[in-house]
């Protein structure tokens, strides 16, 4: 049975960020508030924690997962070569729900899918997953639900509807826009997905410097 912790508050409980830590550092899949919609979140280095995650959302493992971090720091320490329009992005609209692609450190072993030379990372704009993430490091995190379907708003759809899924943290309804994201391995940034973040602000940002 999956376990609901109550995480509300600025900032949140801290035995509930310690019972989600304790949780991803054994590899458990654990169920996370952000500032758009509910997230499932794992320590992608941890052996079998991506495996795991991927399983219980039916994604497939050639659709690469993205890291939440807790600011442009953690970020940059998982990036090579990272553009200043990207810098330019990450300095703007973060903390909020912006993803941006940016070139892999390859000394950077997490499992977040297939292999590939990019990572996707976003400093979400809630204290929860900010919060994991200055206690635990850099946590993979996709939308919970199952791939291709709606995305789940609270947490007891997530406990109820995801079997796999050991803890969620329950901070009350989280129904925003899916975050905007961005393709900025090179200097000119290309839009992936549209989402609460209009692509118009992004070119702004990145043409005024």
């Amino acid at each position: 049975m999956t376990a609901v912790v109550a995480a509300g508050g600025n900032p949140p409980p801290p035995e509930a960020i310690a019972a989600a830590v304790e949780a991803l550092r054994v590899g458990d899949i654990v169920g996370i508030p952000t500032d758009t919609v509910y997230g499932l979140a794992a320590d992608p280095w941890h052996s079998g924690a991506a495996d795991r995650l991927f399983l219980v959302k039916w994604r497939p493992r050639n659709v690469e997962l993205p890291l939440l971090v807790a600011g442009e720091e953690q970020a940059l320490a998982l990036a090579t070569a990272v553009p200043d329009s990207a810098r330019r992005l990450m300095a703007r609209f973060w903390p909020g729900a912006l993803t941006i692609v940016v070139p892999r450190g390859r000394d950077v072993d997490a499992d977040l899918g297939e292999e590939g030379g990019t990572i996707g990372l976003r400093c979400p704009n809630h204290p929860v997953p900010l919060a994991l993430c200055q206690a635990l490091g850099p946590i993979a995190a996709t939308s919970a639900n199952r791939h291709g379907w709606p995305p789940m708003t609270n947490a007891q759809d997530v406990a109820a509807g995801l079997p796999g899924v050991t803890l969620v943290l329950d901070a009350g309804l989280c129904d925003g826009a899916s975050s905007t994201v961005v393709d900025s391995t090179g200097e000119v940034p290309k839009l992936l997905r549209a989402g609460s973040i209009e692509w118009e602000q992004i070119l702004a940002v990145v043409a005024g410097g």
